[in-house]
């Protein structure tokens, strides 16, 4: 049929569906976007093209067509629900409780506020991974004029864009979807910024390229002597003793069989946040890494850390926190309780005295 009416949609799509069971993803993508050309308002067309688009790993754009399936079919409920799939996979679930978290807002604003104070209203103000737009909000509510909030994911920096204009600050700040490695001074911002606010620190600290993000902002967007919001950051651990996490890490004789060779496949890292509700120090904290994010570069390091034991017992991994230094006298400790991130899980040690 193709051969005969290469654009017949009800073969295209056929065809495209064919693929997709195949296996044969960009195949049915290039089949479907060709049905779309033919009939760009056609609904099944354009779920068809987004589905696809989303077994691809392209979410932004699968979203983006389930958008356009909606403006078409508002009342339709199934590309309502792909679209509510898609952000989930999209948006880290950690946003939430994070803008939940009042103790980590208050410090990040009174941080924010003695920045302001100090520069003056009028100074250039660069927000990166600026997220949900809070701490880019939260500097305009302090008399800042000139708030640039970059936030590199479009679901997420269109829903910034409609929060600040919602609690209107559009004056004042301006979202800019792109990686901040990719600004450029007279586009994107007007000026060098004087005060740099950065949340893109995770649990085990260098996440998200904080070393290259950091590094770049200091040689291209912020001026000499600009204030750096948080100016440090450390990971600090623990030595601990678990059952619940030794589930997670170690396997051994399951059924009658030995299985431990699996074992060698664990993660040696485990965010496991709220799961791991029962464990035992065996060591005091330690301080295992600390970045001065003032600092303009940041040469490699390798270090050896010697953990104090405290307590006996089988040590099963280590808990790492994380501290933050926002300014002089305004840090953030996120304390064990909430136990952010297990790592060092591979191997299990017993420990059978108590260090003096």
């Amino acid at each position: 049929m193709l051969r005969i009416e290469p654009d017949h949609l009800v073969a295209l799509l056929g065809k495209g569906a064919l693929l997709l069971k195949q296996g044969e993803t960009n195949e049915a993508i290039r089949c479907f976007e060709f049905a779309a050309k033919a009939s760009p308002d056609n609904p099944l067309v354009l779920k068809n093209l987004s589905v696809a688009l989303a077994q691809a790993d392209r979410n932004g754009d699968a979203l983006a067509g389930f958008r356009r399936v909606v403006s078409l079919q508002p009342d339709s409920v199934m590309p309502r629900h792909q679209m509510r799939r898609l952000t989930s996979r999209i948006v880290p679930f950690w946003h939430i409780p994070m803008l939940n978290d009042v103790r980590r807002n208050d410090v990040f604003e009174a941080a924010i506020k003695r920045a302001i104070a100090e520069h003056g209203p009028s100074v250039q103000i660069l927000d990166i991974g600026a997220g949900s737009g809070l701490l880019s909000m939260m500097a305009a509510r302090a008399g800042a004029t000139n708030v640039v909030a970059c936030e590199v994911v479009p679901v997420i920096a269109e829903t910034a864009e409609r929060i600040i204009e919602q609690n209107g600050l559009s004056n004042r700040v301006s979202v800019v979807n792109k990686v901040s490695t990719n600004l450029v001074i007279g586009r994107d911002m007007q000026e060098l910024a004087g005060i740099l606010v950065s949340e893109i620190l995770s649990s085990d600290l260098l996440a998200e390229n904080v070393l290259d993000t950091f590094e770049d902002a200091h040689a291209r967007l912020i001026s000499e002597g600009a204030t750096i919001i948080p100016r440090a950051a450390s990971a600090i651990g623990c030595l601990v003793e678990s059952d619940v996490l030794g589930n997670y890490a170690f396997v051994g004789a399951v059924s009658g069989f030995d299985v431990s060779e699996f074992t060698r496949l664990a993660a040696n890292r485990l965010p496991i946040h709220g799961t791991m509700t029962e464990w035992r120090r065996l060591s005091p904290d330690i301080e295992l890494q600390t970045i001065d994010l003032t600092c303009p570069r940041h040469a490699e390091d390798i270090r050896l850390i010697d953990f104090p034991v405290s307590a006996d017992g089988t040590a099963v991994g280590i808990v790492q926190w994380m501290r933050i230094d926002l300014a002089e006298g305004i840090e953030f400790p996120i304390i064990p309780t909430t136990i952010p991130m297990v790592v060092g899980c591979r191997s299990c040690i017993r420990i059978l005295g108590r260090s003096r």
